[in-house]
């Protein structure tokens, strides 16, 4: 797939045109990011997918948000070619529809738009006279810049667009403007501010005003009732064609998600809401576009199958999540405080949800082993099996720990801590059968059930200090981590900016 054009109109951004500074390329040369093949770049960044670095600083730690300061005329002037926002708009053969959709919002941002802003119009393709109104576009209007990709794709054109983009909030939107441009600056405001790492436009939310015929509605919501029950999916609406983006995050976001169609919202939205990172949500105004050339049936078949690739991929431990992680200081639950372990707390919740089920589970298994063979056998095969199982759900629920990293160690140290507790349990059997000669089913139940509470805190311990231990860090580590993780992203020379 390669980015065949790379225009821009008489200024580099929206606001950009008043002081004479023109950037015909916008950015398609200088420092490599979006050349015509889209794949020479500098700091590795500029992969056509977004799919690599060469240099591999997308695994260091997201840094600390930060509101994006305000831009006096001094520093507006100074960094006329480098605008706050970049919205992009996919388009597939809208010969019809991209005149008035980029005229609108070009005059929308203008009036309404406090921050200088850009629109990159980006062609899949498109075999009709597309390309010739979007490259007059650019030519036309200032701040508007117009991308050709060769193959078609939503997914791709927003991943080779965003990926080659130096906007601080990346956008994009549908060409046919169903969604009112009054949300987009509610939209982009809480990743401007430095609040949320990414926004979606909803159509389901209870304050949403949507005019969409019967059939489109029970698709939406039958998919997201999926993606709720499949994947956990908080967000209420995955599909709606109105969403943004810190660079930041896409930078680190962008090489996980592998769908390059209609899935790549949803799997951006299940992986950046995985990683912990903060998604705002805005109700908007939505009317249906008719003409919509949307194929429902295809598409939903390529949905289907993205969820159950992403759910199995989730489920192994496959994705390196951890790289989204924020600096520590970032969210509020880290001020913990003094004298009190950090989530402490939410890890007895978890460990006390994931025990009780352990439990049931054990109790099911060893009434299920008692039929067939003696309770020393059948109390060693039930916690065997529970523990594994217990290990493995302590690990992701209780004490947050993602991917394969340390998988093997953790299950063989849980092994140890299982040996702990068969030796507890299989002694009190032992009296029980000392004392008692042959007692009943019950009373062996009893006595385990006893014998596993102390199992339990015992094991809750050696998880917590052994296992899965905190890393421990001074007080001046927390407070250099976000310099550190700054430190490791990709540095911007000052002649890139203030071009």
């Amino acid at each position: 797939m390669t980015t065949d054009s790379l225009r821009s109109g008489p200024g580099a951004t929206g606001r950009s045109s008043r002081d004479g500074r023109s950037s015909r390329d916008g950015r398609s040369s200088r420092d490599g990011r979006g050349g015509r093949d889209g794949r020479s770049s500098r700091d590795g960044r500029g992969s056509t997918d977004g799919r690599g670095s060469t240099d591999g600083r997308h695994s260091a730690r997201l840094p600390v948000r930060e509101h994006l300061p305000a831009r006096d005329s001094a520093t507006a002037a100074a960094t006329a070619d480098v605008p706050v926002l970049d919205v992009v708009i996919p388009v597939y053969n809208e010969e019809k529809d991209l005149r008035p959709c980029v005229v609108r919002l070009n005059g929308h941002l203008a009036r309404t738009f406090p921050y200088p802003f850009r629109i990159t119009v980006a062609d899949n393709a498109s075999t009709d006279s597309t390309p010739a109104v979007a490259a007059a576009l650019a030519e036309e209007l200032p701040g508007v810049r117009y991308a050709r990709l060769e193959e078609k794709g939503r997914g791709r054109a927003l991943r080779t667009v965003w990926s080659a983009s130096d906007a601080p909030v990346l956008a994009y939107m549908d060409v046919d403007l169903s969604t009112d441009l009054n949300a987009l600056l509610p939209l982009v405001a809480p990743l401007i501010s430095g609040h949320s790492d990414l926004a979606i436009g909803s159509r389901l939310a209870r304050s949403s005003r949507v005019m969409r015929g019967p059939k489109r509605e029970f698709i939406s919501r039958a998919y997201n009732l999926i993606l709720r029950s499949s994947l956990a999916a908080g967000f209420s609406d995955a599909q709606c064609g109105f969403k943004a983006i810190r660079r930041e995050v896409a930078e680190r976001l962008l090489p996980m998600v592998e769908d390059s169609g209609w899935f790549f919202d949803t799997e951006l939205l299940v992986l950046a809401e995985r990683a912990g990172l903060r998604i705002h949500e805005v109700p908007v105004d939505w009317i249906d576009d008719p003409d919509s050339t949307v194929h429902i049936v295809r598409t939903a078949t390529e949905d289907l199958k993205g969820v159950w690739r992403v759910g199995r991929a989730l489920a192994v431990g496959a994705l390196p999540l951890d790289r989204l992680a924020r600096p520590f200081g970032d969210d509020p639950r880290d001020r913990a405080l003094t004298g009190v372990p950090r989530g402490l707390a939410r890890q007895l919740v978890g460990f006390c949800f994931v025990g009780a089920l352990s439990t049931l589970f054990y109790l099911a298994l060893y009434s299920l082993f008692r039929l067939g063979v003696g309770p020393q056998i059948a109390n060693g095969g039930a916690l065997l099996v529970s523990a594994v199982a217990n290990t493995a759900a302590n690990r992701r629920l209780t004490f947050g720990v993602r991917g394969r990293g340390g998988a093997v160690r953790h299950q063989a140290q849980g092994l140890v801590v299982f040996a702990i507790g068969l030796a507890l349990t299989s002694g009190s059997l032992a009296a029980l059968g000392a004392a008692s000669g042959a007692p009943s089913h019950g009373t062996e139940l009893a006595v385990l059930i006893t014998a596993n509470l102390a199992a339990t805190v015992l094991r809750f311990l050696l998880l917590r200090a052994w296992v899965f231990p905190e890393r421990r860090t001074t007080e001046r580590d927390d407070m250099e981590a976000p310099l550190r993780a700054t430190a490791a992203l990709p540095v911007r020379n000052e002649s890139e900016d203030v071009r």
